[in-house]
């Protein structure tokens, strides 16, 4: 893109991230081949439990009679798919650490 071009709004918000990591000091690196493969396979288990919990939670909603019984499932349902996806995030950001 030529100097001259109007710059989009994301690409002025990402050359202010950039500013700010490089003044409080974020050092950017790239991925080893490694790290990728480690995440695309950390991705995919995680896309699998949020699959089964899904199947586990539908099934469990066909055979709840009362709207106290849907509600709690709904709830429990929530909780999971939360805790699988934090869990999930963890697990990305730490071999993006290297760890």
């Amino acid at each position: 893109m030529s100097e001259d071009a109007p710059k989009s709004a994301y690409e002025i918000a990402m050359e202010r991230l950039r500013k700010k990591d490089s003044e409080t000091g974020v050092v950017e690196q790239p991925l080893t081949g490694a790290q990728k493969k480690a995440i695309a396979k950390a991705r995919a288990v995680c896309e699998a439990k949020l699959a089964e919990l899904e199947i586990l939670h539908k099934s469990k909603l066909a055979a709840a009679a009362t709207p106290e019984a849907l509600e709690t499932l709904e709830n429990n349902y929530r909780r999971d798919v939360e805790r699988a996806r934090g869990d999930c995030e963890r697990q990305i950001a730490k071999i993006r650490r290297g760890e």
